[in-house]
């Protein structure tokens, strides 16, 4: 069985060998620090590693390491990052932890104080979008709201960022794509602009001067109290977004498997964000639009990100018509993993879950981290429908020890059946 047919046969709900998905979506990553130890540690060729998304510093993931590991899937270079500028012309920047990176030539920093911040489209004539704080390892965003007349908001001002997909990003993308293909992996890419209401977006890293409702509180406000205007949001996000995947079909075809849809997270660690029927009425029917046209149109299978405890939504999810939650957050209120697998198993691919990054791997044992993996394994690959993965990226400086027994651990699950 071939990496492609492992990933394949999962999707499809038959049993086989637990696939493995490390570095495919900017939510089943690694950070460049994890990245360069497992380097290191398998001996591979020395040099640095490509920060291919400075939002979170996700290390590009080569494929010599997804060989070393064992990795399943595969991914195009993204055509953009979060900051708005592309993951190309590449140049050395040390991490203020000391390490050595690559990261993109539009990559521009200033220190201010003790922090970093990094610019929109690498203009740093424009006021920052983002911060790195002095012991921090990722960025945040800056919130750039300007006053807003509430009798005169724009929902055209909300939807600045979501634009028709380009010629160009399009041949780049089947470049990626062709060359993906030759490693024999299942493929996954993400078109954008699907992401309803995602709240990494809502501040608008990428543009200069963002217009409309940008802070976090007041959109989570607008959810309750500007509904009108959220739904005009997006539905002017589904007409590109529609348009968008049409274009790219009609150059790519079914050269993929996995269409990453959305990242839009609705849980906390202990509950949600916004009501069931919240959910229904303003996001289940544009998910619905896009699942509906994916599935009459393409072989494609949907990806939905969303972390916390999401029992509540994972029935109207279903219904939406995605093929594959992720990161399946066990640890979170509702969300053990042998009461997901027996109501929602036969129904959606859990593509995460394998072990918990906010305790275990960075935390654990080695035999904490083992048991876990096994234990994770053994309750969702029962008739399939799992994809091994972290619960979310794996963070910065996680104990190379963990993850080298954590991909052993998937081997030995493999391995004893």
């Amino acid at each position: 069985m071939t990496r492609r047919e492992k990933v394949l046969a999962a999707l499809a709900h038959r049993s086989g060998p637990v696939p493995v998905d490390f570095g495919s979506t900017s939510v089943t990553g690694m950070h460049v620090s994890s990245v360069a130890a497992l380097r290191d540690h398998y001996g591979l060729e020395k040099r640095l590693v490509k920060v291919h998304e400075p939002y979170q510093m996700l290390g590009w993931i080569e494929d010599d390491l997804l060989d070393a590991v064992g990795i399943d899937t595969t991914a195009p270079m993204p055509a953009d990052t979060l900051f708005g500028f592309a993951p190309r012309d590449w140049k050395e920047w040390r991490t203020p932890w000391g390490q050595d990176v690559l990261v993109p030539g539009k990559f521009h920093t200033k220190k201010e104080g003790d922090d970093v911040v990094i610019y929109p489209k690498g203009d740093t004539e424009v006021p920052p979008s983002g911060r790195m704080p002095s012991n921090g390892y990722f960025f945040d965003s800056i919130i750039r709201q300007v006053p807003w007349d509430e009798e005169n908001l724009d929902p055209a001002d909300n939807t600045e960022e979501f634009t028709p997909i380009s010629d160009e990003a399009l041949s780049g993308l089947k470049s990626g794509v062709t060359c993906a293909k030759a490693t024999g992996r299942a493929i996954v890419v993400g078109i954008g602009g699907t992401g309803f209401g995602d709240i990494a977006l809502v501040p608008a890293p990428s543009l200069r001067y963002p217009k409309g409702i940008r802070d976090v509180t007041e959109w989570y406000v607008s959810v309750a109290t500007r509904r009108d205007y959220v739904k005009a949001i997006f539905d002017r996000q589904l007409e590109v977004a529609l348009a968008n995947l049409q274009k790219a079909h009609g150059v790519l075809g079914d050269s993929f498997d996995v269409l990453y849809v959305c990242g839009t997270d609705f849980g906390t660690q202990t509950s949600q964000f916004c009501s069931a029927a919240t959910f229904r009425e303003l996001w289940l029917p544009y998910y619905r639009a896009i699942n509906d046209w994916v599935h009459r149109n393409t072989a494609w299978k949907t990806f939905k990100h969303s972390c916390g405890a999401i029992v509540p939504f994972l029935p109207s999810l279903i219904e939406a018509g995605f093929d594959i939650i992720n990161p399946v957050q066990c640890s979170a209120t509702g969300m053990e993993a042998q009461g997901l697998k027996e109501r929602f198993g036969d129904q959606i691919v859990f593509w995460g879950g394998g072990v918990d990054t906010q305790r275990v791997l960075p935390f654990g044992t080695k035999e904490e981290v083992r048991r876990q993996v096994l234990e994770r394994c053994e309750i969702f690959a029962k008739g399939g429908g799992f994809v091994f993965d972290t619960i979310h990226n794996v963070q910065a400086l996680t104990p190379v020890e963990n993850l080298v027994t954590m991909f052993d651990a998937v081997r030995e699950f493999n391995g004893a059946r």
